[in-house]
């Protein structure tokens, strides 16, 4: 029989082998729809895992993955790529992403549809919620338009009078949140981006085309060019058209019919006026994410 007694260096040895196989750092990270329902409205356990939500390579600057599903049409023509909360705290955002993708899969129309419905996991996830992520970046402010290094500053001191909910950050794509999405736009190439936010209860649109009128509810009213925004980045000076859902409440989503019908206004807008023969390729230096401690 194996004595412990006799081999005095053994038993420590184990011990702590045992110990690295079964510290927290090893385990597996928990599901994100365990953080997700608990915190989103209007969203069940059933709807977040039938997302089936796959980690990407992106990582927010506290180490959460940020997670996206694809879903894509047999025929698919056109790439959509959905963004939710990039202000962590338009907590409805997320929760409409979600809800979207569902009717994704029961209506791809003729797309490859990318969502990403938590941009600022952080953000979303703290306590109470915050707009910016974890280094206090609005990160839709922080995208690198032309000129940003003085516009960007510009704006903030003056128009925001230095608001901490809108610091662009210290340059254009210092978060690792807005790197990883700069680099899904060179890699996914979309003919269309869709940024859901809240709470103004408007449709914005930026970039070549004709804008949809509307979206269930919500109506064109565009709001503005802002240093360092998506819309701004995407839309204005990379040709990609972006529109910005604006949605009535961060803290409650839309009726669930009411998003539906958002989602089938989007489709038939869609097929009327995005034509992907029309879009120029779109060149994008690809900045691989760097780990941010």
């Amino acid at each position: 029989m194996f004595q412990a007694r006799r081999f005095p260096s053994v038993l420590p040895l184990c011990l702590a082998l045992l110990g690295l196989l079964t510290t927290p750092a090893q385990a597996a990270p928990a599901h994100p729809c365990e953080a997700l329902v608990a915190r989103l409205p209007n969203l069940k356990r059933a709807l977040c895992d039938a997302a089936e939500l796959k980690a990407t390579p992106g990582r927010s600057v506290q180490g959460r993955t940020i997670y996206a599903r694809d879903v894509s049409a047999p025929d698919a023509k056109l790439r959509v790529l959905v963004v939710g909360a990039m202000h962590g705290d338009e907590l409805s955002s997320a929760a409409v992403a979600l809800h979207w993708i569902q009717h994704a899969v029961q209506m791809p129309a003729n797309a490859h549809w990318r969502f990403i419905p938590a941009l600022n996991p952080d953000g979303l996830l703290a306590r109470p919620a915050r707009r910016t992520n974890a280094n206090g970046v609005d990160l839709n402010r922080n995208f690198p338009t032309p000129n940003w290094q003085r516009e960007a500053k510009v704006y903030w001191e003056q128009r925001t009078r230095k608001d901490p909910r809108r610091w662009p950050g210290s340059s254009p794509l210092s978060e690792p949140e807005s790197r990883f999405l700069h680099d899904e736009m060179a890699r996914f190439q979309p003919h269309l981006i869709v940024s859901i936010h809240a709470p103004y209860g408007v449709l914005d649109f930026d970039g070549p085309g004709v804008p949809p009128p509307k979206l269930g509810r919500l109506y064109l009213d565009q709001v503005g060019i802002f240093p360092g925004s998506l819309g701004n980045y995407g839309g204005v000076h990379q040709g990609m058209p972006v529109v910005t859902v604006e949605l009535p409440s961060a803290l409650r989503t839309p009726l669930d019919a009411e998003m539906r019908q958002m989602w089938m206004d989007m489709q038939r807008w869609m097929g009327e006026r995005l034509r992907p023969e029309d879009a120029a390729p779109i060149v994008l230096p690809v900045k691989t994410a760097r780990k941010t401690g």
